[in-house]
């Protein structure tokens, strides 16, 4: 199983990576390995914003989320919607590009006002991407990811159970999903071994 972690803030670090690493070590807690993070905003910048579909970045990254079986976005909220950087990339996917898959989003904003930019404005991008099963988003202020005195950000008690919860909503779909495609594989039987009866 391969899960994909994207990070679309423009900084780094940043509360919304924050989010996402504490998500990837509750993952690894519950036995799943993670890819290593795809960092938009190391991505071309000329390609993502002409959308250069055969631009080798491009064509990398794209094989990326082609191969996961899960992702997990995470993205900063910037005038009521996500980040403007994984709205480009979003852009340069296929249409089909999350066919199939599970989907975690994660956020974080100033203000608890912006939380329902997750339902109302990436939601329904996901899904028009064929995602085949978006979990709840997580969405946490400043105030849940705070900035610690010795540097880095911490979670607030909220925002870890709810983060504990996800990761372990995301394992169980994920091995439920690989134990149903292994109950789908089945022996090739020749034709004429079939027998029926009326």
């Amino acid at each position: 199983m391969s899960i994909l972690l994207i990070a679309a803030s423009p900084t780094k670090p940043s509360r919304s990576s924050a989010l996402l690493s504490a998500v990837a070590s509750r993952l690894q807690a519950q036995g799943l390995s993670t890819e290593p993070v795809l960092h938009l905003n190391q991505l071309d910048p000329a390609a993502l914003l002409h959308a250069q579909f055969d631009h080798p970045e491009i064509r990398a990254v794209t094989d990326r989320v082609a191969q996961a079986d899960a992702v997990v976005i995470a993205t900063p909220v910037y005038k009521a919607a996500y980040s403007g950087l994984l709205k480009v990339f979003l852009d340069v996917l296929p249409q089909t590009a999350l066919k199939g898959k599970l989907v975690l989003p994660l956020a974080t904003g100033g203000s608890p006002h912006h939380m329902l930019a997750l339902d109302y404005a990436l939601r329904p991008v996901l899904q028009s991407l064929a995602a085949r099963h978006i979990l709840p988003g997580i969405y946490a202020t400043d105030q849940g990811v705070p900035l610690l005195p010795e540097g880095g950000y911490g979670l607030n008690p909220d925002i870890a159970e709810r983060l504990d919860d996800a990761a372990e909503l995301l394992a169980t779909d994920l091995r439920r999903s690989a134990q149903w495609a292994a109950s789908q594989n089945f022996e090739n039987i020749a034709f004429t071994d079939v027998r029926c009866s009326v």
